[in-house]
């Protein structure tokens, strides 16, 4: 019996790197993530997304101008519209003060730019994934990363 695919909304917090997400996003579909890829940046618009989504996992890019106000209304909005079993993780450049405040709010790891790439296969192998290519085809032909 094949293992249904981990569903992972990509956002954002901050402007501007949108290479940066498309490679994010298609990364995850190689390895097997089913990927619900967003250009959007308010949190409230991404705690609907995901509870609309019925996703397992928010990945959140940090990009120029994020805060950690940001994460903290995230999180406010996932606990309103009772989201309690979604995963967050965030990458990107955050002060390490920074990034232990967002860990203490519920942030799972925090991946400093690049690093996350390593460590996708061990992700699909802890939280479910299959092998499915076709679909990130579109993902593919977006990031000038592939």
């Amino acid at each position: 019996m094949a293992r249904e695919k981990l569903r992972v909304l990509i956002a954002k917090f901050g402007k501007g790197y949108e290479n940066a997400m498309l490679r994010l996003a298609h990364s995850c579909c190689v390895a097997g993530f089913e990927v619900v890829y967003t250009g959007l940046s308010d949190p409230e618009e991404i705690a609907v997304c995901a509870l609309q989504e019925s996703v397992d996992h928010i990945g959140i890019t940090t990009l120029p101008g994020a805060t950690v106000e940001d994460f903290a209304r995230l999180f406010d909005m996932l606990e309103k519209k009772g989201i309690n079993n979604v995963r967050v993780t965030a990458g990107g450049i955050f002060s390490e003060e920074d990034v232990e405040k967002i860990k203490s709010m519920g942030v799972a790891d925090f991946y400093r730019g690049g690093s996350i790439y390593d460590r996708m296969e061990g992700w699909r192998t802890k939280y479910g994934g299959v092998e499915d290519t076709e679909e990130c085809e579109s993902l593919s032909q977006a990031s000038p990363n592939t």
